[in-house]
């Protein structure tokens, strides 16, 4: 880090777009300098309003977040997108995060957006998403949106990294609702039925309803709109929709149980990668590793066991293996 913590942590602060990108690509290579500068964002972080947008492909999920950005931005709003697309096989970054994306947004300096690859993590988010969630938060950005990945019932990571989740199906959305019913739809707390101009839409906006009555919710009821991005219609609904949640978690409780679960979601995100990288250590100090492998596959030692040596031989406090041996 050719600067001190400090100085990297007041150009964050000021909004120099130019310093964000680089934290940001710290935070995705999981650079030295990453952790010292998040731990020094994070106590300034808390307030902005974080979005999911979620859904399978071709619903319009981009363009519903081009819409809402240019009303937040009339509203006054700083605003910071996440926008995570599918990894290249070849160079490992977003396989779409080079097109031109959001280009009417692209010189305005109250708004950031940046594509991110998942980089073979399933769930919709990238593993660093919320961490960099967490980024745009201390550079002072008053909305911030994670527009996931689009694959489907999978994506389930958005609903610990957001505060309100908003699912955008298509017209067409009979089966699609038949294939996500079993996992998205429950997290949703916002339903929106783009491309509403389409043949389709009022069934969707119909069935979604009914399935909503069928859930039995309790607390929050979640709304089902129809919305056409392409005409701009439906948008300035679904910030009011946003605001109404946004008031019912404040004044329900529920805001502070769901940043609760997103500070217990990052620790043990933490816990997960310093007990991998410590293993990874101890693995590589072992010559004998294969033959353990062996005795394992061949029955003559138990899993458990090893599994219980590993443990009790790893130093987590430094993320480092102790010098125990199988």
């Amino acid at each position: 880090m050719p600067q001190s913590v400090e100085r990297w942590v007041e150009r964050i602060r000021s909004g120099d777009s130019r310093a964000i990108a680089r934290a940001i690509t710290w935070v995705e290579d999981e650079a030295p300098e990453a952790a010292a500068l998040l731990n020094a964002l994070r106590p300034v972080a808390g307030g902005a309003y974080r979005i999911g947008l979620t859904g399978p492909p071709g619903v319009g999920k981009s363009s519903l977040t081009d819409r809402l950005i240019r009303l937040l931005r009339g509203l006054g709003h700083r605003v910071g997108v996440v926008a995570v697309d599918p990894t290249s096989p070849f160079t490992g970054g977003a396989l779409l995060g080079d097109r031109v994306r959001m280009v009417d947004h692209a010189l305005d300096p109250g708004v950031f957006i940046r594509s991110m690859g998942t980089r073979g993590r399933l769930g919709g988010l990238a593993r660093s998403t919320k961490d960099v969630l967490d980024l745009l938060d201390a550079a002072g950005y008053d909305v911030v949106i994670a527009e996931t990945v689009g694959v489907g019932q999978s994506e389930l990571d958005v609903v610990h990294a957001v505060d309100t989740v908003i699912l955008a199906l298509g017209p067409a959305g009979g089966d699609q609702v038949q294939m996500l019913k079993a996992g998205i739809m429950e997290i949703a707390d916002i339903f929106v039925v783009n491309k509403a101009d389409l043949p389709g839409a009022d069934r969707t906006v119909r069935l979604i309803r009914y399935m909503v009555d069928l859930a039995h919710r309790r607390g929050w009821r979640p709304p089902v709109l129809a919305a056409s991005a392409s005409e701009g219609r439906g948008v300035e609904d679904l910030w009011e929709q946003i605001l109404r949640h946004r008031t019912y978690l404040e004044e329900s409780g529920e805001g502070r149980k769901r940043r609760l679960r997103r500070v217990e979601d990052a620790v043990w995100d933490q816990v997960l990668a310093r007990v991998q990288g410590a293993f990874l250590q101890w693995k590589a100090a072992r010559p004998d590793w294969e033959r353990v492998l062996e005795e394992v596959a061949n029955g003559r030692r138990g899993l458990e066991d090893v599994v219980d040596e590993i443990l009790h031989s790893l130093d987590f406090s430094a993320g480092k293996a102790e010098g125990g041996v199988l």
